[in-house]
């Protein structure tokens, strides 16, 4: 009986090639006419071995498809948010996706299908559609059925879950064409599906025979059929990250796949599957469809690819435990070094400096992927010892230059080389929450515009306070500053780097505030005019520079720039501040943000005193004060709020522990200003002591 089913899908392909040599055949392929056949494949059992959970069978499934000629393969982005197998599903019909937080429900309500002649309807649809029509963006369940000429098509197995069939629903929740039946008539079932439909959905079944059928599958597969493979596993949050593979694509088999989605070698998206189906099939993929149409990317390399699914599993759930280990760490240095003041103060300037080496060492760890506390303890060493170094190296206070030299140039080189050590890293954009998979993720975005601030003001010091002699050194320190925001914001902004349109805003801003304080004369009308265009200008800039290097592609094009309507920008806008105010309410996040305006309220009260180690030089304060600025503003801009403010109190924070080390032997290169009111009071006292004039 098996080998007889396994019989009926080659004798339709040797149907199916005889027809090629008619002309009504060669008419069909010449239009772009061709079919796409998407499977799930169960996963396989978690070894007890291993502990079970999500990736004890991570490698054992990619290493199956991995086995299967025709294939190419790659991680999928599941959803955004926590995984549930209808918000799934849901995301592959409609093409589009937004944050499980932003739904009016986390959950999607619960589908099933009812058979309803030949094909079927699904129960709860109709709430489904209203959920999704309620969250901050357009989206249209069933978009991609509803776009296929005759609609699509579903296979399964009697006695088995059906739930996979709404990826064949339309925008009315039916599917065209249903078909229930044991394992062992499944092959066939689809041959006649596909004979009619060019849309198939099909449930394989477990173990060795769902393999044998998909290597049936994949070895009769035509020239004009796509195959796309994805994994099944149970409706249970930990499977954000899903297996995938495609048979069809351009490019050969045995290759990794990629999106413009994800913009990285071997990850690809739930919604990428929509456009790759109708762009296959010579349809139009309609302007809600977000997602990009996937394709291969070099050589297929197993072991690269298992490592990074298991890498991305655990960069969330060790940012907070590794930064609390270098704080520990930093703590105990300090406690040491407490009895000596010489000590007390080198151990504030290598503490400060080695947090803001923290974007450069996390790259180590990540090309290593070591466990957690090996991880943690060569963060923790790496940070302290290149503080330390710099600090040796570097005379006070200049040493803010070598980290962030070092930090940009290696960011740039990873982004352009395509190394992903930043994707791999504590600081990375964190792909596993499926909203950002490359770029300079929102937590180093303002970290990185205080610590190019204080490298800034490290190359210039010292600049005098203001003065007619001091004029022109004013004005070249105002330049420096401008173009320096000005290559740091491309950076953070470009397509190919940061792909960061908030961090352009955030550091335009910043900079643009150190820059009017740095210049002389007193700050006017004109020059707060300037702070508040300067975001605008940057945001300019960036359009025209992803029209230039991602021919519109980018971030900043793909989501405003192609917006069809005013109702698009709001629902960009109501989504983005849905998700900070989410944020704001996540774990210690409401505790850390109060402490964050507390410093810095302090901060700019306290300012002069603030700068007492650097004799309030100009360039310092400038530096400070756009830090600040550039925290703010990213708190208001970016969909992770109040996450900005806080990294940019602590990066500042660290700047000034590095000042306030100063060592004993560098005195300050200009005397500190008296501040007005105690100047006066000094005057008056002068004048009263001396007495009534002779």
């Amino acid at each position: 009986m098996r080998r007889a089913a396994l019989a009926l899908p080659l004798l339709a392909a040797a149907t199916s090639a005889l027809a090629c040599w008619s002309p009504a055949a060669a008419d069909a392929s010449t239009t772009g006419a061709g079919s796409v056949l998407l499977v799930f494949l169960p996963s396989p059992p978690a070894s007890p071995a291993r502990g079970g959970g999500p990736g004890a069978s991570t490698g054992a499934f990619e290493a199956r498809l991995a086995g299967i000629g025709g294939l190419s393969v790659g991680i999928m982005s599941a959803t955004q948010g926590r995984y549930t197998t209808a918000q799934f599903l849901l995301d592959i019909t409609q093409g589009a996706r937004v944050a499980s937080s932003a739904y009016p429900t986390a959950t999607p309500p619960g589908l099933s299908l009812r058979q309803a002649g030949d094909g079927a309807v699904v129960e709860g649809w109709q709430a489904a559609r209203t959920r999704a029509g309620e969250a901050p963006q357009l989206l249209q369940p069933g978009l991609l059925a509803a776009q296929i000429p005759g609609g699509g098509a579903y296979a399964g197995i009697t006695g088995l879950d059906d739930l996979d069939g709404v990826a064949a629903a339309d925008r009315g929740g039916r599917v065209a064409a249903f078909s229930l039946g044991t394992a062992q008539t499944l092959l066939g079932r689809v041959a006649a599906l596909r004979r009619s439909r060019r849309f198939v959905v099909a449930d394989l079944p477990a173990g060795a025979d769902g393999l044998e059928d998909l290597r049936v599958l994949s070895t009769g597969r035509t020239a004009s059929e796509l195959l796309i493979v994805l994994e099944r596993t149970p409706n249970a949050p930990g499977h954000e990250l899903l297996w995938s593979a495609v048979g069809g694509l351009a490019g050969g088999a045995g290759k990794e796949l990629s999106s413009a989605t994800t913009n990285q070698r071997g990850l690809i998206a739930a919604i990428d599957i929509a456009p790759t189906v109708l762009r296959h099939l010579g349809l139009t993929i309609p302007a809600d469809v977000r997602g990009a149409p996937i394709h291969t990317d070099g050589r297929l390399r197993s072991a690269s690819l298992t490592g990074l699914l298991a890498r991305l599993r655990v960069i969330g759930g060790r940012r907070l435990e590794a930064l609390g280990f270098l704080l520990c760490a930093w703590a105990l240095l300090l406690l040491m070094s407490a009895p000596w003041p010489r000590a007390r103060a080198w151990a504030m300037r290598t503490g400060g400096l080695g947090v803001l080496w923290a974007p450069v060492a996390v790259l180590v760890p990540a090309a290593l992927e070591p466990s957690a506390p090996v991880e943690f303890a060569t963060l923790a060493l790496a940070c302290l010892g290149l503080g330390a170094l710099t600090d040796l190296l570097v005379p006070w206070p200049r040493a803010p230059l070598a980290p962030a030299v070092t930090a940009v140039a290696l960011l740039v080189a990873d982004a352009l080389a395509g190394t992903q050590l930043l994707m791999r890293s504590l600081l990375g954009p964190d792909p596993i929450l499926g909203a950002r998979f490359y770029g300079i993720g929102n937590e180093l975005k303002s970290g990185l515009a205080v610590l190019v601030l204080a490298a800034v003001a490290a190359a210039l010091y010292p600049v005098a306070a203001q003065g007619p002699a001091q004029t022109g050194q004013r004005r070249r320190a105002a330049i420096a500053m401008a173009g320096t925001g000005v290559l740091l914001a491309a950076v953070e902004g470009s397509a190919r780097l940061g792909a960061g349109v908030g961090g352009v805003i955030l550091v335009s801003a910043g900079f643009a505030v150190a820059t009017v304080l740095l210049l002389p004369g007193a700050i006017n009308r004109r020059r707060a005019l300037i702070v508040l265009v300067a975001p605008v200008l940057g945001l300019v800039a960036l359009a025209l520079l992803d029209l230039a290097t991602a021919h519109g592609a980018g971030h900043y094009t793909g989501s405003i720039l192609h917006a069809r309507s005013a109702g698009d920008l709001r629902d960009v806008i109501v989504r983005r501040y849905r998700a900070a105010w989410d944020e704001l309410h996540n774990h210690a996040m409401p505790f850390a943000t109060v402490l964050a305006l507390l410093a810095a309220a302090l901060g700019v009260r306290r300012q002069e005193r603030l700068l007492t180690p650097v004799a309030n030089d100009a360039a310092w304060r400038a530096a400070l004060a756009g830090g600040l600025a550039a925290g703010v503003v990213g708190a208001l801009v970016e969909d992770s709020g109040p996450v900005l403010l806080v990294v940019a109190v602590f990066a500042l924070g660290c700047v000034l522990s590095y000042l306030w080390g100063r060592p004993a032997e560098c005195p300050s290169q200009a005397p500190a200003r008296t501040p007005r009111r105690t100047r006066a009071r000094r005057s008056r006292a002068r004048t009263l002591s001396a007495g009534p004039a002779r």
